[in-house]
């Protein structure tokens, strides 16, 4: 790709606008895995909208008529797959805002399409008419335990409920859950999942660090090469933490797809080195998400893993000859 024209240039100059969906329940970690694209190009090229603010029902109606905001009818998806045909087709929209702190609406707001488009929440393809508005598929899946533990920190600290009542409604929630979140899962183009750490519970609190696996469906190619380094020399110093990595063919949900797991910490080098290739197949840079990390865990390799993968399908559409708006 020519220097003097970047891949961020061909985005922005290109009609074409590439939508993203991220999938799993509240509190599950969502914004954490999509948030490098923005990092990467910036929020002049990227949008990310909570699928959340697509709830019918506020907190308090809700909790009279006995449901959750899980359930699909519960959630007004006409009205989102509406709201993603007129990004994608570069239009403006007016959107509902659902306040989580107060648990009610506050006013519409204008947004204007961007050349990436993000929709994290419960429910961003959650039917086959959604699904099939979408360039790219996540769902992020934490293990009960964590999910748990994360929630009642987030919930209890930021959005005003009581120990009690957060309990209560987590409860509820399990088989809403299974019924109407967890089927996406079947559909994604990669899967999330996250678990304490193999070096100790503790460590996810103490430093973020959990066992993260990154499953998707085996590829016959990518347009580059994409090298993970790590320096043996490194691995025998004293100051070197405990990591593993392995990489398993797995079935879920019916599908065979390649897992890659990673457990403990690595040195930062092993991610800036896949910054300065995604830099050099893009000549976007320079990328230096996790800047002054003494240590890199593997929900950062994942998260940076995920944006090589999502510029690789977007690189796609850009040698497509067929690169154009969606009507």
């Amino acid at each position: 790709m020519n220097s003097s024209h970047n891949f961020s240039d061909t985005i922005r100059e290109s009609p074409y606008v590439f939508v993203i969906g991220v999938a799993g329940d509240s509190g599950s970690g969502k914004t954490t895995f999509s948030r490098a694209i923005t990092e990467i190009f910036g929020e002049e090229l990227v949008l990310t909208i909570t699928v959340d603010d697509y709830h019918l029902y506020d907190r308090k109606t809700r909790n009279e008529m006995g449901i959750t905001p899980l359930l699909l009818s519960a959630n007004n998806l006409t009205l989102l797959a509406q709201h993603i045909t007129d990004l994608k087709a570069g239009k403006s929209i007016i959107k509902p805002v659902y306040d989580h702190a107060t648990g009610t609406f506050s006013d519409p707001e204008t947004i204007k399409s961007k050349k990436f488009v993000i929709f994290e929440g419960l429910h961003p393809y959650a039917t086959e008419d959604l699904r099939n508005l979408y360039d790219y598929t996540i769902f992020v899946d934490p293990d009960y335990e964590v999910k748990y533990d994360w929630k009642i920190r987030r919930d209890i600290g930021n959005r005003n409920y009581n120990h009690e009542a957060l309990l209560a409604e987590m409860e509820m929630r399990k088989s809403d859950y299974n019924l109407y979140v967890k089927p996406q899962r079947k559909t994604a183009d990669a899967l999330i999942e996250i678990f304490y750490s193999s070096y100790g519970k503790q460590e996810g609190t103490l430093r973020n660090m959990y066992q993260v696996i990154l499953s998707m469906p085996a590829q016959e190619y990518c347009f580059e090469d994409i090298e993970l380094n790590i320096d043996l020399c490194d691995l025998f110093k004293k100051s070197t933490h405990n990591f593993s990595l392995s990489c398993i063919s797995h079935k879920i949900d019916e599908r065979v797809v390649r897992g890659l797991i990673v457990d403990g910490e690595l040195i930062p080098d092993t991610i800036h080195k896949i910054e300065k290739q995604i830099e050099y197949q893009t000549q976007v840079g320079p990328i230096n998400i996790f800047n002054n990390q003494s240590h890199i865990t593997g929900t950062d390799l994942i998260r940076l893993i995920l944006s090589w993968q999502i510029i690789n399908r977007r690189i796609s559409i850009s040698r497509n000859p067929a690169d154009k708006p969606h009507a």
